[in-house]
């Protein structure tokens, strides 16, 4: 069994290369992204972050606690926690509970292996008390293609991750506890088409392993870190890139995430999207201070007390057609059915 890579044709509101991406603005603020610590117990290919068991920066204790602050000030509906391996912060679990009892969804973005690290034998029964959305990476449901970005063993252990929430109600219907994995394909090519995707997904996983989840997102794979290291070494890279621009569909702007989103790394800086962040674009600081010729300083998370970033300019570059491409692609997957 394959899974096949979307294709294109070209249409009139594709780019041809070299075009740059199209000016953008931030809509109305909803999410607050954190990427609590690079440090992950796994080092996949496709990872954008460059995690890995290697990495030590985590936040400090100063800069969490201003999340819920930021979240109340600016009433934001959904803290996105993710790393790294996020639930591997000492933090993790203290920071669900405040922001919880706010009101405020959270998401965990979870790569499963975790579930059975040592010291967190009890994180599923947590996220499951907390009500936390759980989104989990699968990037297949085939062993072989799993293995091959993320390591040996990991398949069966990302099975045994998801059979453990849906024991605890995670993807059952009525339970509340809402499940969604995350594909990404195999090497430079676009993801396939999410609704059949999906439905071969729901299919295999419960024909083969018993498994039952909510919804997938289908996500292209970003030129960044480790994955655009790995297309350069095998001479793709720029092929990659010419693909994702003559790939992009107009439509797909008004839903990119980061008009919705707003990044914030480990130190508490603030970026448009965790793809800016990795590759150092800072967001915008405050227009009124640039206006007036004041030099600004990074845009950090305590800014967020006191000024709403909604329509603040998107910092974009050649890597942001990787969200536009095809049926776009974003953390909540497929931008266009």
């Amino acid at each position: 069994m394959t899974i096949a890579p979307q294709r294109t044709t070209p249409g009139r509101d594709r780019l041809e290369p070299g075009n740059v991406f199209p000016p953008l603005r931030r809509g109305r603020l909803e999410t607050l992204q954190v990427n609590l610590t690079y440090r992950c117990n796994q080092a996949c290919v496709h990872c954008h972050v460059n995690a890995g068991p290697s990495r030590t920066e985590s936040m400090a204790a100063d800069v969490l606690a201003l999340i819920p602050e930021v979240l109340a000030a600016r009433e934001l509906r959904c803290l996105d926690l993710t790393g790294g391996a996020p639930e591997l912060h000492p933090e993790f679990r203290p920071l669900v509970r405040r922001v919880r009892a706010l009101g405020v969804e959270v998401i965990d973005r979870c790569n499963l292996t975790i579930l059975q690290e040592p010291g967190q034998e009890e994180l599923a029964a947590f996220l499951a008390a907390e009500g936390v959305t759980v989104v989990a990476s699968l990037p297949c449901y085939l062993q072989d293609n799993v293995e091959r970005q993320r390591g040996s063993g990991v398949f069966q252990r990302s099975i045994d991750g998801l059979r453990q929430l849906n024991a605890l109600g995670y993807g059952q219907p009525g339970s509340g506890l809402e499940l969604n994995l995350v594909f990404n394909p195999q090497g430079a090519v676009l993801p396939p088409a999410q609704g059949p995707l999906e439905a071969d997904y729901r299919r295999v996983l419960a024909a083969d392993h018993g498994v039952v989840f909510n919804r997938l997102y289908a996500l292209a794979n970003m030129p960044v870190q480790r994955f655009a290291a790995v297309l350069s070494a095998q001479g793709e890279l720029e092929d990659y890139r010419v693909l994702l621009r003559r790939s992009h569909r107009d439509a797909n702007l008004e839903q990119v995430m980061c008009r919705q989103l707003i990044s914030v790394d480990w130190q508490g800086f603030l970026y448009d999207c965790d793809f800016n962040q990795q590759l150092g674009l800072v967001a915008s600081g405050d227009p009124a201070a640039e206006a007036a010729g004041e030099p600004g300083e990074r845009p950090h998370l305590r800014d967020l007390l006191r000024r709403d970033p909604s329509g603040d300019p998107i910092q974009v570059a050649d890597h942001c057609f990787g969200c536009t491409a095809g049926s776009g692609s974003s953390c909540g997957g497929a931008l266009a059915a």
